[in-house]
């Protein structure tokens, strides 16, 4: 069965997430999104990458979602959210997606 490209669900996960805890004002529910996206990323990751690639991925998924809050005193928090959500995105293209996809 064929698996989507990785980079949209991280994308989709840090945007997705941060967007259900502005909207619906839990942050629990967008941290639960957050999550979702993350683990099926992660899953997909040790699949289609080494486990070290795999590993590094996650942690920059995890990074940009913390490193998102002390940004956002500074750019505001969706200018925080796209810029960190383009970097994990690029990360996850260029270190397993583009290799897979050719």
């Amino acid at each position: 069965m064929p698996t989507l490209p990785s980079a949209p669900i991280a994308a989709a996960g840090l945007l997705g997430g941060y967007a259900t805890a502005r909207f619906t004002k839990n942050r629990r529910l967008g941290g639960a999104v957050l999550a979702a996206a993350g683990t099926i990323t992660h899953l997909q990751w040790r699949r289609t990458a080494t486990p070290r690639t795999a590993t590094a991925l996650t942690a920059t998924y995890l990074t940009a979602f913390g490193a998102s809050h002390p940004l956002a005193k500074k750019l505001g928090a969706w200018p925080s959210v796209a810029v960190v959500t383009a970097a994990t995105a690029g990360a996850a293209w260029v270190l397993s997606d583009r290799r897979r996809n050719g």
